[in-house]
């Protein structure tokens, strides 16, 4: 199976700033959000980088990968609400004994860097007492407010909300254990309890902005899959990791639906596997993607879905995309509506909040209501239609990355972060 894979970044010459460390990552994916440090860490003489994982899958070159897996998944009888905590719980035991191997070994962290949210580091101060535990706080839970009650044609009981607030138990037990942790973007950070906030640094992983660059003129041609778009020239385009109402799928669907009506030349890409990433599934055991093509009237000769891609496919459609889609609840913002902007996409977003710190109306994108396929379909027009006007509003989405979420500036931003908590 292929996947959006992500490119090692170049050697960084603030690494002959950064003193030694032994680093320990942990991650129950790989590398994830660790890539980059990861990366330019192994590349410094006298460092020590290891990462702590579930995923035997990918290396990183310099980086030793321990292998760690839980002893058993959640008791089905356990109450739904501790579930999560039940496994987290288990993700921690198997972190302490791979921790504990190492620790026989000789090897005692100066710093450790866990995504929050597993479990991974529930035990870790344990193991290690006096190293420095740094945390990635990705998403704290509310029941109101954000993702969860977002949809109101989707209520949530008293007995969803007190699910909801318990999600947030490792959480809350990994912003104690740590000394210092970070969160991507404002609107994650916001999420957590103002008390927690000051302990949190907002801090984005980056956008390669060398590898996602405009290509004007680029056409679309994946000889693999047998897909040959040279010739068309109002391409949509649309990206994740899944397909769910989470990220606005079947709006997006709809939309579709309505666009093709209207314009019988456009062809619309969708990068990303049958499944759902975040939220729930349908309870028919159907996928979205089925239920918006056994209800939706859609001329499949112009819809593509073309599954996960290798990276430097993904980057083709991402430059041939005449209108690229973003939609998301308020929620976790993806990794892909930024680099759809750092390579001049012309961008249809959801007005939603995530969304928002990033994107202006009609400056560096435009944007539509969540639950209007209407409306959606009317900014794509408008974007197929002033293509003039729109050559602006794509430089000025490049520009918004270079400024604000360029990988070269924020990695020496996180390495300097790495060494002030652990060496200062």
């Amino acid at each position: 199976m292929t996947t959006i894979a992500r490119r090692s970044p170049a050697a960084n010459p603030y690494l002959a700033t950064v003193a030694p460390m032994r680093i320990l990552f942990l991650h129950s994916n790989f590398p994830a959000q660790f890539r980059h440090l990861a990366t330019v860490l192994a590349q410094q003489p006298g460092n020590q980088v290891i990462f702590g994982t579930k995923r035997r899958e990918g290396s990183i070159p310099g980086v030793v990968k321990a292998i760690y897996a839980p002893s058993r998944q959640a008791n089905p009888q356990t109450h739904r609400y501790v579930r999560s905590l039940e496994n987290a719980v288990l993700e921690g035991q198997a972190v302490y004994r791979m921790a504990t191997a190492l620790k026989a070994k000789g090897f005692v962290p100066d710093v450790v860097y866990s995504h929050s949210g597993w479990g991974n580091s529930l035990f870790i101060k344990d193991v290690f007492p006096t190293t420095e535990l740094r945390c990635y706080f990705e998403w704290f839970y509310h029941a109101h407010g954000s993702d969860a009650d977002f949809d109101p044609a989707q209520p949530l009981s008293a007995d969803d909300e007190a699910w909801v607030r318990i999600q947030n138990a490792s959480i809350l037990l990994d912003a104690t254990n740590c000394d210092r942790g970070l969160s991507p973007t404002g609107w994650q950070h916001q999420q957590f309890p103002k008390e927690l906030q000051s302990k949190i640094t907002v801090l984005h992983d980056g956008v390669d902005t060398q590898f996602f660059q405009p290509q004007p003129g680029a056409k679309l041609v994946l000889p693999s899959l047998n897909l040959d778009l040279s010739a068309v020239d109002e391409l949509i385009t649309y990206v994740g990791r899944g397909m769910e109402p989470y990220r606005g799928f079947p709006q997006f669907m709809q939309a579709v639906s309505l666009l093709q009506k209207r314009r019988p030349k456009c062809h619309v890409v969708v990068v990303g596997e049958d499944r759902v990433a975040y939220g729930k599934s349908l309870p028919d055991g159907k996928t979205y993607k089925q239920l918006m093509l056994e209800t939706l009237p859609l001329d499949l000769s112009r819809l593509h879905f073309t599954g996960l891609l290798p990276y430097n496919q993904y980057l083709q459609v991402l430059q041939a995309s005449s209108a690229h889609v973003y939609l998301t609840r308020p929620f976790v913002l993806s990794w892909s509506m930024l680099e759809s902007m750092s390579a001049g996409c012309l961008l249809v977003a959801s007005k939603t909040a995530p969304v928002q710190e990033v994107i202006e109306d009609n400056y560096n994108g435009l944007l539509a209501d969540f639950f209007s396929p209407e409306e959606i379909c009317d900014r794509l027009e408008e974007a197929l239609d002033n293509r003039d006007r729109m050559a602006q509003i794509r430089a000025n989405a490049r520009q918004t990355i270079v400024d604000r979420y360029d990988m070269n500036t924020l990695l020496p931003k996180h390495l300097q972060w790495l060494q002030a908590q652990s060496f200062n």
